[in-house]
């Protein structure tokens, strides 16, 4: 009887099973920043204000795009909730910008 070349390269069973771990997706950009925005109290009251603009349609598909966010309106608090808190590490970066320690060197 032929043996089956497929059943000869089969690998063996784990000696040990391992458990199916459930990565979290990492978090989306926009969800974090609207949650920031919302917890500093910025989307807190009445929505008042009108804000009206155009704006070329690839810059908008392409924010959308980034984003995940659909709704125009979802699209306009976002860009406005990140202008509004800025990014902590860059704030960080700007300030130190062309300030080393003073033991560093710098090789030449």
């Amino acid at each position: 009887m032929a043996r089956n070349a497929t059943a000869q390269f089969k690998s063996p069973p784990p000696l040990v099973k391992q458990r199916a771990t459930k990565r979290k997706p990492p978090p989306n950009p926009a969800r974090v920043a609207l949650e920031d925005a919302r917890s500093a109290g910025l989307l807190d009251g009445e929505r008042s204000e009108h804000v009206s603009f155009r704006a070329p349609r690839a810059l908008v598909e392409a924010a959308r795009k980034a984003s995940g966010v659909t709704s125009t309106t979802e699209l306009g608090l976002l860009a406005l909730a990140t202008l509004a808190q800025p990014d902590p590490v860059a704030q960080y970066m700007t300030r130190h910008r062309g300030a080393l320690g003073k033991d560093h060197t710098l090789e030449t």
